[in-house]
């Protein structure tokens, strides 16, 4: 199995409502860039040499950037769709005429939506079961007790894990001041309409957004909100943003069916 190194730690912000709660957040052990991601798919049998296969990669990368800014999605087979979401300035437009992309829109995000079919579902919580986690302060003793008591075959051990000691210690130390829970996700449309409204959602960079649309209060099980959707009846619209396992306050807004 695959295996996720975490780690355990505290919020400690004064003003968060999960102060003094314990939570835990996925460590990275490297970086790999596009140079090295080709050398691995090179070793791991492929019948094209590392050049042949930066190329291709590198050459993905730019029709993938060419692909969304021309409003298409990028279904990659097996893993998952590439798409762009629109994030709009607090605040809105007044009316429909007075929106303009060009002054009401503040940035453009890349997303992605992993593959959900049943022969390669690697959705949040089926990715979960193909994971093996490892506590990092569990890594560290091991490869100390590996490190101070040599035994057969331990140096080899020692010698790759402590790789994964040096490459995650770059994130462990700072990890722990981001402590803060991240800002509440911006709900927009319009919230008086006749027939039907469009309701977009948009929060921090890296966050996933979930939203209910019974009234009830959201969480992770909570539908995650992907794309703009259609309201035909007055709804009351709460979502959350959750950023390395820590939940925003939840946002909320009622668009309204004009009799």
């Amino acid at each position: 199995m695959a295996k996720i190194i975490y780690e355990v730690y505290q919020v400690k912000g004064e003003s968060s409502k999960m102060r003094g709660k314990w939570y835990g957040r996925a460590k990275s052990v490297e970086t790999l860039n596009t140079r090295k991601l080709a050398q691995h798919i090179a070793e791991h049998g492929s019948i094209y040499t590392p050049d042949v296969v930066y190329g291709v990669l590198e050459k993905f990368r730019s029709c993938l950037l060419e692909m969304l800014l021309n409003s298409r999605k990028v279904k990659i087979d097996g893993l998952g769709t590439f798409y762009c979401t629109m994030q709009c300035k607090p605040g809105g437009a007044l009316k429909e005429e007075d929106f303009k992309a060009n002054q009401n829109v503040e940035a453009l995000h890349i997303r992605f939506l992993p593959e959900q079919e049943a022969e390669n579902n690697i959705s949040s919580r089926e990715f979960l079961k193909k994971a093996e986690f490892i506590n990092i302060k569990e890594l560290v003793k091991g490869i100390e007790s590996s490190t101070s008591t040599p035994s057969n075959g331990g140096g080899e051990q020692s010698g790759e894990q402590g790789g994964n000691q040096n490459g995650g210690s770059g994130t462990g130390g700072n990890g722990g001041s981001q402590s803060e829970p991240p800002a509440a996700p911006t709900i927009s449309g319009k919230t008086s309409f006749s027939d039907s409204t469009t309701v977009s959602m948009s929060g921090p960079d890296g966050a996933d957004i979930y939203y209910t649309l019974d009234g009830s209060t959201p969480t992770s099980e909570s539908t995650m909100y992907t794309e703009e959707f259609a309201l035909s009846e007055t709804t009351t619209v709460k979502s959350i943003a959750i950023l390395n396992g820590v939940s925003s306050e939840v946002a909320s807004k009622t668009f309204t069916k004009n009799a």
